[in-house]
């Protein structure tokens, strides 16, 4: 179920990128591709693993519901 709120735009949470989702899922999903280019070291960067990607989920989850 979509919500009525509409489209959200927040910025990439280490640069002014700005993405744009109706859902924080899309939202991410629109991030992805710029987050592969622009941050790719931290993406490849071997000291993150599953406790840092849940951190940041929730971090930017709580960054998007809040906008």
């Amino acid at each position: 179920m979509r919500s009525t709120q509409g489209v959200k735009t927040l910025k990439c949470d280490l640069c002014d990128h700005e993405a744009q989702g109706e859902t924080f899922e899309e939202w991410m999903q629109a991030l992805h591709p710029h987050y592969m280019e622009a941050h790719a070291d931290v993406m490849k960067d071997p000291s993150h693993g599953k406790e840092d990607m849940e951190k940041w989920m929730t971090e930017n989850k709580a960054r998007f519901e809040a906008a």
